[in-house]
């Protein structure tokens, strides 16, 4: 019995054993799989929010806010083309034309094709932690940035320290050439020049002499306005010069149209140092002739620059008699806000695969006309008309240079509201033909 006992107690043993051991090797199998599973990647990039930034940077943050960088996606116009052309040519496109109209939300992949469904980071635009965790460039045009997201915000001081991030000093961030990376546009498929700002820049007097964009369009006023002292940061040091952040272009236009009249104001002043007019005249008998020239006196690119298919200047030209009465006009808009024939223009003219005109930027195969002013040169346009029998002398003849940022007609296709296009007046002169 005592032996059967203990074979029993045995068998229970051996039993229990093998349990524990199962149960043993259950865990470690267990274990080893929690151990070697992969865990989840973090992800490529990852953006501050740019209201994060205002609380040190309180000063460059309400200048930025409300600069076309801040609602370069939000921009009614530039979405509703991007939508056409969406629509039209597939989002190959309307995706490319994001990659720097919203560079976040293109690398985070988070775009979808209603706007008012994208991110935040997605409409905040080209915003701070964009700009500031840019590294190096592939090129120069077509959203050609390398972007480092992180911890470590990179800018231009050498100096620079902060409680909140690391700091690194960017000499690119001080070079025409962190422009360049948007501000050249080739079309995706066709490699035609669309956009040239920088080459422009770069082909001209400004870059010989050292002048970059931030020089002209990060600091206060008009042209170079250098040094400008202040504060970057709060409890920062006074430095002899800081780089604003309006970064205005010749946006009038949509800066009133999203109610930011201090980004229009600067605009206006951008626009009215850029060129220089200058008129001369003569008559003989009944027979007026004018020559009129248009010069490049403040830009460091082509005026106009940039989509220049929509943005247009032209020169508008009114003769009166001595009692007021117009006896000549050219460059007078109509009823509709439209140009008439023999318009004195200077913009460019694309052409689609027909050679036809197209204002569709991604049916552009070619440049059919392009009258835009480099930096540093002029053009002259003559003119020449009969004064009426009995005109009284003297005559006056007004002549105006003036921009818009789009055909007018353009804009009432695209927006319910059809809001009015202003003509801005760039420069003017008078002269009289006795």
């Amino acid at each position: 019995m005592k032996y059967a006992a203990r074979k029993g107690l045995g068998a229970t043993l051996v039993l229990l054993l093998i349990s524990l051991l199962v149960v043993a090797s259950s865990c470690s199998s267990t274990k080893t799989t929690e151990t070697t599973s992969e865990k989840p990647k973090p992800p490529a990039y990852a953006f501050d929010n740019p209201a994060a930034c205002s609380g040190c940077h309180d000063v460059l943050f309400s200048q930025w806010k409300s600069t076309m960088h801040a609602n370069a996606f939000t921009d009614p116009f530039y979405w509703k083309e991007a939508s056409f052309a969406g629509k039209e040519a597939g989002d190959t496109v309307r995706n490319f034309c994001h990659s720097c109209h919203s560079p976040a939300g293109t690398l985070l992949g988070n775009i979808p094709a209603d706007a008012a469904k994208a991110s935040e980071i997605a409409k905040a635009g080209v915003f701070c932690d964009f700009c500031h965790t840019v590294t190096s460039s592939k090129g120069i045009g077509n959203a050609s940035y390398i972007v480092k997201t992180g911890e470590t915000k990179r800018g231009p001081y050498k100096d620079s320290y902060s409680p909140y991030h690391a700091t690194e000093y960017s000499e690119f961030h001080t070079k025409a050439e962190f422009c360049g990376m948007c501000h050249d546009v080739y079309h995706p498929t066709n490699g035609l020049k669309i956009e040239q700002t920088y080459t422009e820049w770069k082909n001209g007097p400004f870059a010989a002499k050292g002048i970059v964009c931030q020089d002209c369009h990060m600091t206060p006023g008009p042209g170079v306005t250098k040094p400008n002292p202040g504060v970057v940061a709060v409890g920062g040091p006074k430095r002899d010069h800081f780089w604003t952040h309006f970064t205005v272009g010749a946006s009038v236009f949509m800066a009133n149209y999203l109610n930011n009249p201090e980004t229009a104001a600067l605009a206006l002043e951008r626009l009215k140092s850029a060129a220089k007019l200058t008129a001369s005249g003569s008559r003989a008998g009944n027979k007026a002739s004018l020559k009129v020239t248009v010069a490049n006196v403040g830009a460091g690119h082509n005026i106009p620059t940039g989509l220049t298919e929509m943005r247009h200047m032209w020169l508008e030209v009114v003769a009166k008699d001595a009692k007021g009465t117009v006896i000549y006009s050219s460059g007078v808009l109509d009823a509709n806000r439209t140009l008439p024939e023999g318009t004195k223009m200077f913009y460019t003219v694309l052409g689609d695969k027909n050679g036809k005109p197209t204002v569709k930027v991604w049916e552009a195969e070619k440049i059919l006309v392009d009258t835009r002013i480099p930096p540093g040169q002029s053009r002259t346009e003559e003119y020449a008309f009969d004064i009426p029998s009995g005109a009284p002398a003297p005559y006056t003849v007004t002549v105006r240079l003036l921009y818009r940022s789009a055909f007018q007609d353009v804009i009432d296709k695209l927006f319910d509201d059809k809001p009015q296009v202003p003509e801005v007046e760039m420069a003017k002169t008078v002269l009289t033909l006795k």
